[in-house]
């Protein structure tokens, strides 16, 4: 492969890459309603200029890594709204055109900041369902119905410039199996792959961790594997036994701790203050991370934390 991994850069610097956090959070504080089944990828269609300024508020806060707001943007999805594949496919387009134009814009503000990347968002097959099967990976498809779902987005991510793919909230065994079979089709192609989990040693469809870092460390693109979309409380032995598996970079990037309602498409608390992105960050090192952010829930300040730690 002759492109080089747009990771190692970075990590040759600083002890980790900085991440940025939700973009649903921020497009409700926004006044966007998404308790729709195209979540944030609904405003792709109608008020595109919010994710700009989203994804330039988390570069602000010190972000290196913008995650595309292509989680449920997929040509099944739109086609519900009536939308072609040609359509469906500029909109996936349009995630990344908006993630640079953010990163133009931060990189005029602090040319210093940089180098700042652009990660294509892939969400499982169950993240179309909009039902929360990414958190239980029940769903049942064949490979080629896998491949079939996801290769035209990683087409529209990819010819788009994004610089890597984030292929994340993977609850599915079958589906990770698909996704790393497809990448070798792009063969400069660089990922991370993020998963859901049943506990600290399982996928969420109850597979053991160990079965699928065999297949990540099989497959040459993928460049770094961790956990994302799961409670603060249990990252850190996940973490844990992902670094004894494992010798990749590890990814982090963790919800604030409440529970999602896949029928009312939102989020609730429970019990105390939610903890805190940072006050994790000592026991996520020890434990391998490499690449640390925030998903649900989180915000430009969890953001901030982070990069202040991380330059320190």
């Amino acid at each position: 492969m002759s492109r080089p991994n747009p990771l190692t850069a970075l990590l040759e610097k600083q002890p980790f890459i900085v991440l940025d956090g939700a973009m649903a959070t921020e497009l409700e504080a926004r006044g966007c309603n998404l308790a729709d089944n195209l979540w944030s990828a609904k405003v792709l269609m109608e008020a595109p200029e919010l994710i700009r300024d989203v994804h330039l508020d988390y570069f602000r806060a010190g972000a290196q890594v913008a995650i595309t707001a292509s989680y449920q943007a997929t040509p099944l999805g739109f086609a519900a709204r009536g939308l072609d594949e040609a359509q469906s496919r500029a909109l996936i387009s349009k995630s990344v055109e908006l993630a640079q134009a953010a990163r133009d814009a931060a990189l005029a503000e602090n040319p210093q900041a940089g180098p700042l990347l652009v990660a294509g968002s892939v969400g499982p097959y169950g993240a179309y369902l909009a039902d929360g099967s990414e958190y239980r990976g029940d769903y049942q498809r064949t490979a080629e119905e896998f491949t079939d779902f996801h290769r035209p987005r990683i087409e529209a991510l990819l010819a788009a410039g994004a610089d890597l793919l984030a292929c994340e909230t993977l609850p599915s065994f079958a589906e990770i199996k698909a996704l790393a079979a497809l990448l070798q089709a792009w063969p400069d192609a660089r990922a991370w792959f993020s998963f859901t989990l049943r506990d600290a040693q399982h996928l969420s469809d109850g597979t053991p961790l160990a079965e699928v870092v065999k297949v990540v460390e099989a497959t040459p693109q993928i460049v770094a594997l961790g956990i994302n979309c799961i409670a603060l409380a249990n990252t850190n032995d996940a973490l844990e036994h992902l670094h004894s598996l494992s010798a990749l970079p590890l990814v982090v990037y963790p919800n604030s701790g409440e529970t999602y309602d896949a029928v009312s498409k939102s989020w609730h608390a429970h019990g105390a203050a939610c903890d805190t992105l940072a006050g994790h960050l000592p026991a996520w090192l020890a434990c391998g991370a490499k690449l640390i952010g925030g998903c649900c829930r989180t915000t430009p300040a969890d953001i901030a934390a982070l990069h202040h730690c991380c330059t320190k």
